[in-house]
């Protein structure tokens, strides 16, 4: 089993919290994860909301978890059933020790609003992001791009082949729109909000023109294609990167970029089955970019802010990382001899990095300039939390 590297943070929350709130997309490992942690913690009790029996005994949540105060409680799929947060207000209340609920949920708006306004201050809320690079034996290049071909999803990324692995994130895809989004309330056509998510994976890592989306929709308005992006966007399937604003007296880009969150997903939605599909393909270097994204914000502390910095010259890093007083920037080249532009340099005197890194495909990290290393991807979790 592949240990992650979030279970030593929830497993602190539940020392502090009397819940914990574990969002992440269908099939991430939000699972497998939690019976772990439920074995360190017994007496545990585990329910799948998704299975009548274990819903039926929820019936009267009240007594169920009066009845359960000496259990360590794990409900998953609690967007389900989203009037157990009411339930869950008074219980806290009435037994404030830490470390009693686990409740993991696929993410949407409604599910954070929901638990926010019933357990403010009672719970704290944690994401668990795909397989990453740090969590997995990819010192060799060869396994780092089987982890970027297949994405994080587990069974995705340990298939027994690349056939197998493509298969499982078709069905993935066909089951998310045909299952997983109604299930959550959301009642746009399967087959429009599929054209919408092949498009942005052709856009992947490009500003967001809502207009220009909506037109490509059979000239819907841009507030629907806005609305298409919420929807991928809470659910963790997208990540809208927002612009980095400072005062500097230049015009800055304001439009926010898009990525396609996991990248075998974004293969997948683009029929790229193989490593000889991916090579030479126009996306690969801005998939090679929101992969490794992915991997800067999941090592990143709860607190911390991401953002792009663009200038209407050119002047651009692809990562800026506010981390109280700190700021880094990262740079992400898909070379194995990577060289920034001049507007990255740039970049660095507009903003007054601390610290500054080039990410790329390369065995062992070097310096490139006074204050500026080229690192490998499996590194970025121990140097971004140092």
């Amino acid at each position: 089993m592949i240990e992650r590297q979030l279970q030593g943070l929830i497993e602190r929350r539940l020392l502090q919290t009397p819940a914990v709130v574990l969002l992440g997309p269908r099939q991430v490992g939000k699972t497998t994860l939690a019976k772990t942690i439920a074995a360190r913690q017994p007496p545990a009790l585990m329910l799948d909301l998704e299975r009548e029996s274990d819903r039926a005994a929820l019936q009267q949540p009240e007594l169920f978890f009066a009845a359960h105060r000496d259990d360590f409680l794990v409900l998953d799929e609690v967007q389900l059933a989203r009037q157990l947060f009411t339930a869950l207000r008074p219980e806290i209340d009435a037994d404030r020790r830490a470390g009693r609920f686990l409740l993991l949920g696929s993410a949407s708006a409604e599910l954070l609003r929901q638990s926010g306004e019933s357990l403010a201050g009672r719970v704290s809320y944690l994401e668990l992001s795909p397989l990453l690079a740090a969590e997995l034996p990819v010192a060799e290049l060869a396994a780092l791009q089987l982890l970027w071909l297949r994405g994080g999803f587990p069974l995705s990324y340990l298939a027994r082949d690349e056939e197998a692995s493509y298969a499982w994130r078709q069905d993935f895809i066909r089951t998310f729109l045909q299952r997983d989004l109604p299930g959550l309330g959301v009642r746009v056509p399967a087959e429009t909000l599929r054209r919408f998510w092949q498009m942005l994976a052709h856009l992947q890592g490009q500003l967001f023109n809502a207009s220009q989306l909506g037109m490509s929709l059979g000239g819907a308005s841009h507030s629907t294609a806005t609305r298409y992006l919420d929807l991928l966007v809470d659910t963790m399937m997208v990540r809208r990167l927002p612009p980095h604003f400072t005062n500097i007296g230049k015009r800055l880009v304001k439009s926010p970029k898009v990525y396609l969150r996991d990248s075998g997903v974004l293969h997948a939605l683009l029929g790229l089955a193989s490593v000889q599909d991916l090579q030479g393909h126009p996306v690969a270097g801005a998939s090679w970019e929101g992969f490794v994204v992915e991997q800067v914000a999941a090592a990143l502390p709860p607190d911390a802010h991401l953002s792009f910095y663009r200038t209407a010259a050119g002047t651009e890093i692809d990562l800026v990382i506010e981390m109280g007083a700190r700021k880094v920037g990262v740079e992400i080249k898909f070379s194995a001899a990577p060289k920034p532009t001049k507007g990255f340099w740039q970049a660095l005197q507009d903003l007054q990095l601390d610290r500054a890194y080039v990410v790329a495909p390369v065995p062992r990290r070097y310096p490139l300039a006074e204050g500026v290393e080229v690192i490998p991807v499996a590194e970025l979790a121990t140097l971004l939390a140092g």
